[in-house]
């Protein structure tokens, strides 16, 4: 058998590869805030960057006292066929809610999910547990009132980088209450799975600011809630991994598809040749591939007949 990481890639055609790497030659290599006033400099720049869209509806969601922003895109011209509920990256200190707008809008119309996209408080001024909180909160709320507002209780569950983090905890906690079977499905994209020392990503995860700044305070890193690879991973709904073959947290994802295949749930598992850390949201060809095959997983997830969280 192969096993190497060739053999894990998914197939892509010739001519796309040549125009993702011109895309990655070109583009300047981008670095993480490496102190508080760094990340100050870091969320100015990003706030006039990102504006939103008018498709997207400002809300709140309200669970035990606490309001919740998130922003909810739906589909135009199908019927609403379930909800996203989408926890945006951004390590843990910076939230690509209203930066994920126009990508939402693109996954709204080509699905027929409505996408809800969760506004969580960031660190380090809220830091863990903050975020999982809030993404905790509106999950239950959508339990609770997916169908009388969007006339569905189909959900699934998708995260990108720290949100597949929060994604992740967000099924642990679910699943504690006995309530993770209501999402039919989760995708993760890039997430780090591990913040402790041992992380398998070594370095490029337990040194950088993003921990310190989210998990700085937790005596315990290994909390399931915090490494959700940890975690009891059992019962948890059918997940989609999505990865590239240079990103930083490869090692992550390989660990946490691994944990959850051993711990009897479905999982699929998706490496993209030669792309870095965030492809799947970069304007490549690649990218774009990545972005159409996440559709058509949560498509086939609106289809399936089966009972919702089974194998």
């Amino acid at each position: 058998m192969d096993f190497s990481l060739r053999s894990l890639s998914q197939p892509v055609p010739a001519v796309e590869a040549a125009a993702t790497e011109e895309f990655y030659a070109a583009r300047p290599a981008g670095r993480g805030p490496e102190c508080y006033d760094d990340l100050l400099a870091v969320r100015a720049e990003r706030d006039g960057r990102f504006v939103g869209s008018d498709r997207a509806i400002v809300d709140s969601v309200r669970v035990d006292g606490r309001v919740v922003p998130v922003r909810i895109v739906e589909p135009v011209g199908r019927p609403i066929v379930g909800v996203l509920l989408h926890l945006p990256g951004g390590g843990f200190y910076l939230s690509s809610a209203v930066a994920d707008d126009e990508r939402n809008a693109r996954r709204a119309d080509a699905t027929g999910l409505t996408v809800i996209s969760v506004d969580y408080r960031l660190a380090p001024e809220c830091p863990w547990p903050a975020a999982p909180d809030d993404c905790l909160a509106v999950a239950e709320w959508l339990i609770d009132h997916a169908r009388e507002r969007f006339g569905t209780d189909r959900l699934v569950l998708g995260g990108f980088s720290a949100g597949a983090t929060l994604a992740a905890v967000t099924l642990l906690r679910l699943r504690a209450r006995g309530t993770a079977v209501a999402f039919g499905g989760a995708v993760l994209e890039a997430g780090t799975y591990d913040l402790t020392t041992h992380s398998p990503s070594g370095s490029a995860v337990f040194d950088d600011y993003f921990v310190e700044a989210y998990a700085g305070g937790v005596a315990d890193r290994s909390d399931p809630e915090v490494s959700p690879a940890y975690g009891d991973l059992r019962d948890l709904p059918p997940t989609l991994l999505v990865v590239g073959s240079d990103d930083v947290v490869l090692a992550d994802n390989l660990l946490m598809a691994a944990r959850l295949s051993a711990a009897g749930n479905r999982v699929d598992l998706r490496v993209y040749p030669d792309v870095p850390h965030g492809f799947s949201i970069h304007p490549t060809p690649v990218g774009r591939r990545a972005a159409v095959a996440v559709d058509e997983w949560f498509a086939e997830r609106m289809a399936s007949r089966h009972q919702w969280g089974a194998c």
